[in-house]
């Protein structure tokens, strides 16, 4: 590539979002070029679970899970209080079954519904991800359909510039790691390089409390799509948004997932004592747990969540990592936790009397129906951290992206953390699976639109 070349469809990132568009594209006849600043293609995805939800799948159905794309809206709505766009939640809703399909069948993308349990905010189980329930799993499996799509690859390659004509893009100039300068031209461009969370300028400009929060995510996350998308007049929404995560093992950087505490568990700070409806979600628990002395909180279940947790590859990393106390009695896990042992037994005896329905929960959440939590016990001391942020440039039904009159900018297209989401204007509308939902979703609509541009002109 020592001269400029022309590839009909260029992506910019090979995470979920820039594979899923590649893909889509491919599927419609058209040649494709991915540019990653990595060697290896990983992104967002690649830390996550994995998972992706969606609504009115052939395995609800055959399951008796009453569900529909109106039902995952309507969730999308109250979980964000209204502030998500609707229209694009229920869009994405509609198109999330035959994303979760199209994956499977066309590029063979081992995906399954979950049993068990419910995300929190999600009224049905429409939770869908890899065996291993793993984001790593995930990449490897669309990179290696992908490959076999006969997608083109360039990795160890950043784009520096986007040259644009009337706001149409026609150049996308990129380093390599010698410092050689490239550029190729194109017909559409998609947006797929993520969010701004690791861009610290940004995320105190737009999201301060979360400014001093451990970032979990892609170092790749610097905003570059907010960059270009403000060079070429596009218009943003909902940068105060984010996924943030009241679970990330202190000091391992692995996060203890929420299964854990939507199946009974609770959390603690340093004085043994509660603090909040953990149940609420693990994105607004972030700010919580960073409210209290340290930074710090306790993570406390049984043995029948460590098993339950025992599926995710996350928690078996973190009982590798030594992130996760055993004990027999609470005298001995406040011994080993250093919480004072008298406030963790009085706290572990109101968790009890809220689960046998004997007393409500000062913080509005329900106990009921799980079973009552017994030793032996388990713990892993957690912090806040910020995962992704959940704004960015506003896109349409087809992942055009729009200036501020509504108007399409004329061949680029946007998803994942490069586009504005579904969750609202904060961390409370995050429901889990937001993110990958937009990416892979948003990402097949790009693929598709742009391959249609091409093959219109």
């Amino acid at each position: 590539m020592s001269e400029t070349m022309h590839v009909p469809v260029v992506v910019i990132g090979a995470g979920a979002t820039g594979l899923c568009a590649a893909l889509a594209a491919t599927d419609a006849g058209v040649e494709v070029l991915v540019i990653e600043r990595d060697d290896t293609p990983l992104g967002s995805t690649a830390m996550s679970t994995g998972l992706i939800p969606a609504a009115g799948t052939p395995e609800q159905a055959e399951q008796g899970i009453v569900d529909s794309p109106e039902i995952f809206a309507q969730d999308i709505a109250r979980k964000t209080k209204g502030t998500a766009d609707p229209d694009m939640a229920l869009n994405l809703s509609r198109e999330s079954a035959e994303t979760v399909g199209w994956l499977r069948k066309k590029h063979g993308i081992p995906l399954d519904l979950l049993d068990g349990f419910t995300y929190p905010g999600h009224s049905a189980r429409r939770m869908y991800g890899t065996p291993k329930r793993s984001g790593g799993e995930l990449m490897g499996c669309l990179q290696g359909a992908a490959e076999d799509a006969g997608v083109m690859l360039l990795t160890s390659a950043t784009v520096t510039e986007l040259v644009a004509e009337n706001g149409r893009v026609t150049l996308v100039r990129f380093q390599r790691p010698d410092g050689a300068l490239e550029e190729v031209s194109c017909d559409a461009l998609i947006l797929a390089c993520s969010g701004f969370a690791g861009n610290a300028e940004l995320v105190a400009r737009h999201i301060p409390e979360m400014a001093e929060a451990t970032f979990h995510g892609h170092p790749g996350n610097k905003g570059d799509a907010l960059r270009w998308g403000e060079q070429l007049g596009a218009a943003m929404a909902d940068l105060t948004a984010y996924q943030g995560h009241g679970g990330l093992a202190a000091g391992h950087g692995i996060p203890i997932l929420w299964p854990l505490i939507m199946q009974g568990g609770f959390q603690v700070n340093l004085q043994g004592e509660r603090f909040s409806n953990e149940a609420a979600g693990y994105s607004e628990q972030a700010a919580k747990v960073n409210a209290q002395p340290g930074h710090v909180a306790w993570s406390i279940f049984d043995a029948r969540l460590h098993e339950l947790m025992c599926d995710f590859e996350d928690y078996r990393d973190a009982l590798s990592a030594n992130a996760v106390v055993k004990a027999g009695t609470l005298e001995e896990l406040a011994k080993a936790t250093k919480l004072p042992a008298d406030v963790l037994a009085r706290t572990t005896e109101d968790v009890a009397a809220m689960t046998r329905g004997e007393a409500p929960d000062p913080f509005g959440r329900d106990f009921t129906g799980k079973p009552q939590l017994a030793a032996p016990w388990y713990a892993a001391k957690v912090t806040g951290a910020l995962f992704h942020t959940q704004g960015g440039l506003v896109v349409d039904d087809h992942a055009r992206v729009l200036r501020a009159d509504g108007s399409p900018l004329p061949n680029l297209y946007a998803g994942g953390g490069a586009a504005r989401g579904i969750s609202g204007d904060g961390a409370d509308g995050y429901l889990a699976g937001n993110g990958l939902l937009t990416a892979t979703t948003l990402g097949k609509l790009a693929g598709r639109a742009a391959a249609a541009q091409v093959e219109v002109k």
